[in-house]
């Protein structure tokens, strides 16, 4: 993934620090905006593999099931948020 992220990439991961997304468990994780499957799943991969967002593991949690998503702190930072002390 570039350095620079495109508005595709930024809109998803303002849906995702906003508690709108779900991530699939996998190494090539698919996102799911609204309940709705994500047109780009390309950038979801690169932002899952930069770092930038991953699955909230929860104890019941598999490998392939859903789960919420959440930003890292690269996350919070590609969007300009302050990291919490």
């Amino acid at each position: 993934m570039s350095t620079t992220l495109n508005r595709r990439a930024l809109a998803m991961l303002r849906a995702v620090g906003a508690g709108r997304a779900e991530l699939t468990c996998s190494c090539e994780p698919d996102l799911r905006i609204d309940g709705l499957p994500c047109c780009d799943q390309a950038t979801a991969h690169d932002l899952a593999r930069a770092g930038l967002i991953r699955p909230a593991l929860g104890p019941a949690v598999a490998v392939g099931q859903w789960a919420p998503a959440e930003l890292t702190d690269g996350g919070r930072l590609a969007l300009g948020e302050p990291l919490a002390a």
